[in-house]
């Protein structure tokens, strides 16, 4: 006689999981609590542009925002983009400055219209950073 054995999606993924997984338990009164713990996440300063980036991504980039998040990777992902951000502000104010003529000899001619031009500058410059760094 010829017997089956009939294995279920149900029994397959059980059988998966624990002959893949190993999870240690402390009993706490009654309670069984598994023993996770998470990966270390990496050191640095997340920074204004970075904290912006992840309410963007919170907001409106839902999907993006989980993916990283489940990944571990968020943190990196926000540090990065502080550094990348607060350098490309850096390249932008120096380049525009220079287009412009906004210099030491200005500042010490009309500091009035020196402030006034590096707000400028450092506005357009922020503006530039939101939309090609943090708004994407």
């Amino acid at each position: 006689m010829n017997t089956e054995t009939k294995t279920t999606v149900a029994d397959v993924n059980r059988n998966d999981i624990t002959d893949h997984t190993e999870i240690t338990y402390t009993q706490v009164g009654d309670y069984l609590l598994p023993n996770l713990t998470l990966d270390p996440q990496p050191e640095g300063e997340i920074g204004a542009w970075g904290w912006r980036r992840k309410m963007y991504l919170k907001k409106r980039r839902k999907g993006t925002y989980n993916a990283l998040l489940m990944k571990g990777t968020l943190t990196q992902h926000l540090i990065d983009t502080n550094e990348a951000a607060l350098d490309m502000t850096e390249t932008l104010v120096k380049q525009m400055a220079a287009l412009e003529d906004v210099t030491e000899k200005l500042k010490r001619r009309d500091q009035m219209a020196w402030v006034g031009a590096m707000n400028n500058i450092r506005n357009r410059a922020d503006e530039i950073v939101r939309n090609e760094l943090i708004y994407v």
